[in-house]
């Protein structure tokens, strides 16, 4: 029974399975015939397989696991490395520890939360990991989206600009182009009230050894005390993502 809405999907996943489950390396005929699948789609899938290297073919027409997969989990384990620094990293520093700091990564024009640190006192909107929003209303996401060309964002969001989510969100290139370029002379980016009203949060980029943005942080407040905090909050949440970045390998040739 298919487990997806996607059948040629499922067929993958159960050849790669077997694959992977195999002692020795198997032929496309032992492979259709193990799975009851049709060779003509079990030769298509095995082809496209190939094309990615997520497959390779020995001179005796045998399939191993190809290399593609070493790409696939490298960045899983960037991701598990930036979420496990995260948590050993920001107990050193008492002034974030008082507010809801949030680790994010970028995803298709979203933000997806990865971690988040709890304020003692509740904000009234829970972070959870998983969820996915705007990355054009969200500190994190605005954080990241910074280190990218207008082009590049334009690309992303070629089927139209999001839709914000409150009056304060941001709602063209043009005004997104200003917020990024005063990011880019700060490392500091803002959502004042664009995701939630009356939530603001300070957000900065985290960049891996390659000097890529592989994740954000940000910090949340309540709109009565975010001007008062915001340049303590924010020269702490930037040694914070350098720390992490050290460890990540990356190195600030400026």
């Amino acid at each position: 029974m298919s487990t997806t809405a996607v059948p040629a999907l499922d067929k993958t996943f159960q050849i790669l399975d077997l694959i992977t489950d195999s002692a020795q390396p198997l032929t496309a005929a032992h492979i259709a015939k193990e799975l009851n699948l049709p060779r003509s789609s079990t030769h298509n899938i095995l082809q496209s397989l190939l094309a990615k290297h997520v497959i390779y073919k020995d001179s005796d027409s045998r399939f191993h696991l190809g290399s593609y997969l070493m790409y696939w989990a490298g960045k899983y384990e960037q991701q598990q490395g930036v979420i496990q620094l995260f948590k050993d990293l920001i107990v050193q520093y008492p002034t974030l520890l008082q507010h809801t700091v949030t680790l994010s990564k970028l995803d298709f024009g979203e933000v997806v939360f990865l971690a988040c640190h709890e304020a003692p006192a509740p904000l009234g909107f829970t972070f959870r990991a998983g969820v996915r929003v705007p990355a054009v209303f969200s500190a994190t996401g605005k954080a990241m989206l910074s280190t990218f060309s207008m082009d590049s964002i334009k690309s992303i969001y070629a089927s139209g600009f999001p839709t914000p989510i409150t009056q304060h969100g941001v709602d063209n290139f043009t005004d997104l182009s200003t917020e990024l370029t005063a990011i880019q002379n700060s490392r500091i980016s803002l959502d004042d009230g664009q995701l939630r009203e009356g939530m603001y949060c300070l957000g900065t980029y985290i960049r891996n050894a390659s000097g890529n943005a592989v994740a954000g942080m940000a910090v949340s407040f309540l709109q009565a005390e975010y001007e008062s905090k915001r340049a303590e909050v924010s020269a702490v949440l930037i040694e914070l993502a350098e720390q992490i970045e050290q460890r990540l390998g990356f190195i600030d040739n400026k």
